[in-house]
């Protein structure tokens, strides 16, 4: 080691005697912003000092001040459109980086917590030299699959297995985050000189379903710590409410819920205009939130459909109504929906895809086939029908999954990182 990055390496983690979080993302907002934000303020009150670092954009705004912006919104277009066209995916935004990276160097942080890496905001093998030559600790929580794979976060809905052993020929490069030319072959030969070979690394995953392909996946040498993602139960819970006389639906009509923020294919759109088909309209009433007015157009009319709310209680409100909550999905990692429905007093039927079953217990809901619609059909009027699953229950079993005990597992971790790197 030179005697330049033993300056630099005796600053960092020692500058005081508070320990000091990076927290890197793609953004403070959505569901990943809400869990930083949860876990930075815990250990706030725990005494670290936590800095979260994300582009600056018309969905991100500094929010406090220890926020560090690493590109503007600008910019990061920028990068962006030069990911697209070349396939090059986090290859780019090189002086934002090295600016960043300086701010690094003043903050000194005891670890960096880094989230989702993709989207092009910041130049991956800058960050991950610069964290390699600084041996500095590093949790990486992983929220879906993009760091083992050549491009895409989710693979199951195609069934491809090709990020075992290396991307090439990807079914859909062309999706999230898109690229104009297939460089998945490249791209994944990159992310596994990059990502690997860091000192110290723990992998963070919100399912057992996730850990599992890590373990299968270039990073598999890392150890693998599953902490869920966790809901607030202060909103989350049985509410009063007048939905049924707000949307005019019969008291003798079973009402079968769907929540998502984003409906497609992956989410099981198709499923429930197949469903609204197989259950009889005069006992069984279909509702969808997070729908908009291209996918109103595709709804037959027996589905009541519910445009994104940003008014949480609301959603517990219609969680509440419900008689029974569906999850479709084709792709998934750890359903918060499936909680929040739960700490509402109401049971889950889902889809056996990903980490979605996990959340599941005999005491609260049913797992079917994924894509087996008659199966599924026939529990949604079995759970109405018989009510195998009280309220009590649901919620009992979502206490489980409390947002404030799996922040505090984060801390637990950073104390245990904290103390191992002392050594």
């Amino acid at each position: 080691m030179s005697k330049g990055e033993n300056k630099s390496c005796s600053s960092i983690g020692n500058q005081d005697l508070q320990n000091t979080i990076l927290s890197i993302n793609l953004g403070n907002f959505g569901s990943t912003g809400t869990i930083i934000n949860g876990i930075s303020k815990t250990a706030v009150i725990k005494q670290y000092k936590v800095y979260q670092a994300y582009p600056n954009n018309k969905n991100c705004r500094p929010k406090g001040k220890y926020d560090i912006i690493i590109c503007s919104g600008f910019f990061e277009k920028i990068y962006q459109k030069l990911a697209f066209y070349t396939g090059y995916n986090g290859c780019f935004s090189i002086l934002a980086t090295l600016w960043f990276l300086t701010k690094v160097n003043k903050i000194s942080p005891n670890i960096v917590h880094l989230h989702n890496l993709h989207n092009s905001y910041i130049n991956l093998p800058l960050l991950f030299k610069y964290i390699k030559k600084y041996k500095i600790p590093v949790i990486w929580t992983l929220h879906d699959c993009w760091a083992f794979t050549g491009q895409c976060p989710h693979f199951t809905l195609v069934k491809c297995e090709k990020w075992k052993t290396g991307c090439h020929d990807c079914p859909q490069f062309r999706s999230y985050p898109s690229s104009y030319v297939d460089r998945t072959k490249l791209m994944y030969k990159l992310k596994k000189k990059w990502f690997t070979g860091v000192k110290n690394m723990t992998i963070v995953t919100p399912s057992q379903w996730l850990a599992g392909l890590v373990k299968q996946s270039f990073l598999k040498d890392y150890p693998v710590r599953v902490i869920n993602n966790g809901i607030d139960l202060s909103i989350f819970k049985p509410m009063p409410n007048d939905f049924r006389n707000k949307y005019r639906i019969p008291e003798d009509r079973h009402i079968v819920l769907g929540v998502a923020f984003g409906w497609e294919k992956r989410k099981g759109l198709d499923v429930f205009i197949a469903l609204s088909q197989k259950l009889d309209s005069k006992k069984y009433q279909i509702v969808l939130v997070g729908t908009n007015d291209a996918i109103d157009k595709l709804l037959p009319k027996n589905i009541i459909s519910i445009h994104r709310t940003e008014d949480q209680s609301d959603l517990a409100r219609m969680y509440t109504s419900a008689d029974v909550f569906v999850n479709p999905t084709r792709e998934e990692n750890f359903p918060s929906v499936n909680i929040e429905a739960l700490a509402c007093g109401t049971p889950v039927v889902t889809f056996n895809t990903g980490g979605s079953p996990e959340c599941i217990d005999e005491t609260c809901g049913s797992i079917v086939p994924q894509n087996d619609i008659d199966t599924l059909a026939r529990e949604v009027v079995r759970i109405c029908e018989t009510k195998p699953f009280s309220k009590d229950q649901c919620c009992a079993h979502a206490r489980l999954f409390d947002k404030n005990d799996k922040y505090i597992q984060y801390i637990e971790l950073y104390e245990k990182i904290s103390k191992y790197s002392k050594k």
